[in-house]
């Protein structure tokens, strides 16, 4: 009887993998920006949240994704709210495209990634740059924003798989 606890709670803990994967991203600075490497850096927050919003948003709950920006700001040091704005405007452009769009295509949700990242890096940038006048280096925006647009495919195929191993082992 106790292994067939065991197996549910598997089943349930789960569910809560895009969580979790959101946390340790926030906390270990996993988008690669303070490697030091010079001209290398793509936002895996920013695929995470825009995949698991746009496909099934009932993983990751907007509350998660606030507290999340929180701990972002305090790990790397920006304005208090800064990120968990930036995350939010992921989330709402992600629901307009949910509501939207009748059949999912994949050109059309990695071209909404492009626009979604050039709008969220900029509207940042404007925060940094013009409101908190903190140095902001262009050069690492634009080249954040595109390797995290290349990247964008590579974690979708493994958020897919992902899913389809929670979906299979929830519905058990």
């Amino acid at each position: 009887m106790s292994s067939l606890e065991k197996n549910s709670f598997l089943k349930s803990i789960q569910f809560y993998i895009p969580t979790l994967i959101l946390f340790f991203s926030v906390l270990n600075e996993f988008n690669l920006n303070y490697l030091n490497i010079e001209y290398f850096s793509f936002n895996f927050v920013f695929i995470l949240i825009f995949y698991w919003t746009l496909k099934n948003p009932l993983y990751l709950s907007y509350f998660i994704i606030f507290l999340a920006g929180l701990v972002n700001d305090i790990v790397i040091g920006l304005p208090l709210g800064l990120s968990s704005f930036c995350y939010l405007l992921i989330c709402i452009i992600t629901a307009y495209l949910r509501n939207i769009t009748l059949s999912p295509n994949f050109i059309n949700d990695w071209i909404s990634l492009l626009f979604t990242l050039l709008l969220v890096n900029s509207i940042e940038v404007i925060f940094l740059d013009l409101i908190f006048s903190i140095y902001v280096n262009y050069t690492k925006y634009f080249v954040n924003i595109g390797f995290t647009f290349l990247f964008y495919p590579i974690f979708m195929v493994i958020f897919n798989k992902l899913e389809k191993r929670i979906r299979i082992r929830k519905n058990d």
